[in-house]
C-alpha cells in the first residue's frame, strides 16, 4: 500500500467488464456494455468516439460520479465503488483534477484566487492555497493572468485557467470532457498545445475525452467507443489514416 492507503500498481485506473444501463420512459437503454481497459502511468489517453456512444457516461463512471450497473473500476488497486459519495467526494478533490467545457468562476476573485479555491476549501491556509495558484500558472505560462478578472478573459483563455486549476491540488490524474467544445479552432489548438506542452514535461497521466478525430496524434493511448462499447484499436488507426495533415 501507499501512503495514502491504495495499492500500488502498474496501471492508474482498470476499468472491468464495465456496463451502464438507464431507465427511459420505462425502456432500458444500456450506454455502456461490458467496457474493459487500462489507463497506463504517465499516459496522455484519449477516449474517442462520436456524439451519443458512452463517452461522457464512461468518464463518469470511471471518477466515481455514475455508479456502474455492473463491472468494476479501480484506481491503482482500489475499487473506487467501495468508497460511500462522501469518500468519492473527498478523493475527487484529492486526487484528480477535472476540466469540462465550461469553467465557473466567483466573478469578483482575481484569477489566482480562483484556482487557489479548490485547496483552500480542502482545508489549506490562503496563503499557501495562493502561492500554489502563483507556482502552477507560471508552470503553465500563464501567469501574466493571475490578477485579471474571469469576465477580462476570452473562452480560450478561461479554459487555459481552468487547466490550472484543475491542477491546484497536484493530482493523479487530469481528466477533460470535451475541453474544446466550446471554443473555435484556433483557441481549441491553443489549448491542446499548452495539454502537450504539460503532458512532456510533467509526465503526468491525462485522459482527454473527445469526437475530434484532428487530437488523437496528442494520444500515447488511444479508446475508441462506439455504440457503448470499446472497438478494436485497428479501427482507430483505419479513422485516423483519413484525417488530414494539419
Amino acid at each position: 500500500y501507499n501512503e495514502e492507503g491504495f495499492l500500488a500498481k502498474d496501471t492508474v485506473i482498470t476499468v472491468e467488464n464495465l456496463s451502464k444501463t438507464f431507465m427511459v420512459g420505462g425502456t432500458p437503454v444500456r450506454a455502456l456494455k461490458n467496457v474493459s481497459f487500462e489507463i497506463l502511468p504517465k499516459s496522455f489517453a484519449i477516449i474517442y468516439g462520436p456524439s451519443g456512444c458512452g463517452k461522457s457516461t464512461l468518464l463518469h463512471t470511471i471518477v466515481g460520479l455514475e455508479p456502474p450497473t455492473t463491472g468494476k473500476v479501480y484506481f491503482r488497486g482500489h475499487d473506487i465503488y467501495q468508497l460511500d459519495d462522501d469518500e468519492r467526494a473527498e478523493f475527487r478533490a484529492r486526487h484528480l483534477g477535472m476540466l469540462y467545457q465550461q469553467s465557473l468562476w466567483v466573478a469578483a476573485l482575481p484569477i489566482s484566487e480562483n484556482i487557489a479555491l479548490p485547496l483552500i476549501a480542502l482545508g489549506e491556509p490562503s496563503k499557501t492555497a495562493l502561492h500554489r495558484a502563483n507556482h502552477v500558472l507560471e508552470e503553465l505560462g500563464l501567469e501574466e493572468f493571475a490578477l485579471r478578472k474571469p469576465a477580462e478573459l476570452s473562452g480560450g483563455e478561461q479554459q487555459k485557467i481552468g487547466l490550472a486549476r484543475a491542477l491546484i491540488n497536484n493530482p493523479w490524474l487530469l481528466v477533460l470532457d470535451e475541453p474544446t467544445g466550446n471554443l473555435d479552432t484556433h483557441s481549441a489548438d491553443e489549448l491542446m498545445q499548452v495539454l502537450q506542452r504539460f503532458h512532456h514535461h510533467s509526465k503526468r497521466t491525462i485522459v482527454l475525452v473527445t469526437h475530434n478525430l484532428l487530437y488523437l496524434p496528442f494520444a500515447t493511448q488511444q479508446i475508441y467507443l462506439k455504440d457503448g462499447q470499446v472497438v478494436d484499436s485497428k479501427m482507430v488507426q483505419q479513422e485516423l489514416s483519413k484525417v488530414p495533415v494539419r
